[in-house]
């Protein structure tokens, strides 16, 4: 059973609105191939174009390495979903029966070590793995939309759900860079969505007595308490709220207030009146902006948002570092046997395999320059793993850094074109490291650039350069030593040519 869950590389999607769109974005950008089915066909057309409306903004999340693209396939057959599928996630309507129905028909075709889960916002996990077979490979992963950006999925078990489904789960989301939230107890809503809801509540109340509009609520939101979620939650929020003694204090001072008549916990009824006063400040907001415009408008800021919490190594920034972390490992990890046969018969080292991303074209419709020069730090990140460089380096504080590099263009490459990087280990000394890489096209072998770059080892805690760690020393000044038997490659040491002087 899920003991033995086979390794992810196709994810079926049972229903294909929204979210199986999210879904389908999100693992096909890591590699995984999807097979989507649904049983109106017209959904295929609408499921690739989430994907595509999707890829610009995952293009600019990271620029860690990514494997190849993952294939996406489309059927009307629930069965043939199942049969292929190495995970399954639904994303059918919020009806019970209607869930329950197709996911006992969903486990009669899947594999027993097949994890089945579904996106329900607030259905039992209970109830809906009642009818299944293999129970135990059941839960509920509510993801948030938009899903190819939004990290957390919150895993709910049911009575008969298997600890290690939930293991398996929370593996195969962490991998597809996502924060999986394992919530303790079934409880209608899960988590979020009964936060949301008590929120959504007093919108309704509020828009109903006509205290403010839509827009105005949101802007409550946007400027001020909606800033700090995206990095904090409400607890640790009001926790420094509390002042030096935290949250003891906020409760002693603020708790009073709890027994004000402020709040309605009862949603009021929804009369045409209150409806249309919705729609209006919604599409005032909207100031005649379509769905897909407004969405690629979130997309954007969602995607800026999470880069500079990845530098503070907090909330959904916390996230993406460790994606990005294993992706650079992943790399090097899949060169590694290679780069150790190439380094004992005196080779250039394989660094880097991946392929043009059309992101990185610029408006010539070439591989733009400063893509070249990224392509070679990760060269050179793998390099350095290999020599035993890892994530524990950097967290104790020690890392490379380049102080020069000169890249020479010698032929464009073009979108989506298989692409590898060779590196030769010209130098090393106490705390630097001098690099040649080689930029070639796979389908003929054809040089496309070539880069030159000086590294230094520094310590952060003393600001400067530092002898690097001696183990990885010994292993760098092997692969010199080897490298040495090498012919210098013309263009080391060359400074800018100008054929005008």
């Amino acid at each position: 059973m899920v003991e033995n869950m086979r390794r992810v590389r196709t994810f079926g999607l049972l229903g294909t609105g929204v979210i199986g769109g999210g879904w389908a974005a999100r693992a096909l950008h890591f590699g995984i191939d999807v097979i989507a089915a649904d049983v109106k066909p017209e959904m295929e057309d609408w499921i690739r174009g989430a994907v595509a409306n999707a890829e610009s903004a995952l293009a600019r999340l990271t620029s860690a390495p990514l494997p190849p693209k993952g294939t996406l396939t489309f059927t009307t057959d629930l069965g043939e979903m199942a049969r292929r599928a190495d995970f399954i996630q639904e994303n059918i309507p919020e009806q019970l029966e209607l869930k329950r129905r197709v996911l006992a028909e969903a486990s009669r075709h899947a594999p027993a070590e097949v994890v089945i889960a579904s996106s329900t916002s607030g259905l039992m996990p209970t109830d809906l793995q009642r009818d299944m077979q293999f129970p135990q490979r059941f839960l509920v992963a509510h993801p948030f939309n938009p899903v190819y950006l939004l990290p957390l999925v919150e895993l709910v078990g049911g009575r008969d759900t298997s600890p290690r489904t939930l293991d398996a789960a929370q593996a195969f989301y962490t991998y597809i860079g996502m924060h999986p939230l394992r919530v303790r107890s079934e409880v209608p809503g899960h988590l979020t969505d009964r936060l949301q809801e008590a929120l959504w509540r007093e919108i309704l109340h509020l828009v109903n007595d006509g205290v403010a509009t839509t827009g105005e609520l949101d802007d409550a939101i946007v400027y001020g308490p909606g800033l700090r979620w995206a990095a904090m939650g409400t607890n640790l929020i009001y926790h420094l709220a509390g002042g030096e003694t935290g949250m003891r204090h906020m409760l002693r001072q603020f708790g009073p207030c709890l027994k004000w008549p402020w709040t309605r916990l009862e949603a009021p009824e929804l009369t045409e009146q209150l409806i249309d006063r919705m729609v209006e400040g919604t599409q005032a907001q909207a100031a005649g902006r379509s769905i897909r415009e407004l969405e690629r408008l979130r997309d954007d800021y969602l995607v800026a948002i999470q880069q500079v919490l990845r530098q503070f190594d907090i909330g959904a920034g916390s996230t993406l570092r460790a994606v990005e972390e294993r992706l650079y490992a992943d790399s090097a990890a899949s060169l590694q046997v290679a780069g150790e046969e190439a380094a004992t018969a005196g080779q250039p080292l394989k660094t880097l395999e991946t392929e043009v991303r059309p992101e990185w074209i610029d408006r010539n419709g070439r591989m733009a320059e400063g893509r070249c020069l990224q392509v070679f730090g990760d060269a050179a990140d793998a390099l350095f793993r290999l020599a035993g460089m890892n994530g524990v380096d950097r967290s104790a504080g020690g890392a490379f850094f380049a102080v020069e590099s000169h890249v020479l263009h010698h032929a464009p490459a073009g979108a989506l074109e298989s692409i590898f990087v060779t590196t030769q280990v010209l130098g090393v000394d106490g705390n630097g490291v001098h690099l040649f890489h080689t930029l070639k096209r796979r389908s003929d072998g054809r040089v496309l650039a070539t880069g030159e770059q000086h590294y230094e080892y520094a310590s952060a805690a003393q600001g400067a350069a530092a002898p690097m760690h001696t183990a990885v020393r010994a292993k760098l000044d092997g692969i010199r030593a080897a490298h040495a038997k090498l012919r210098a490659p013309a263009q080391a040491g060359r400074h800018v040519v100008f054929p005008g002087k």
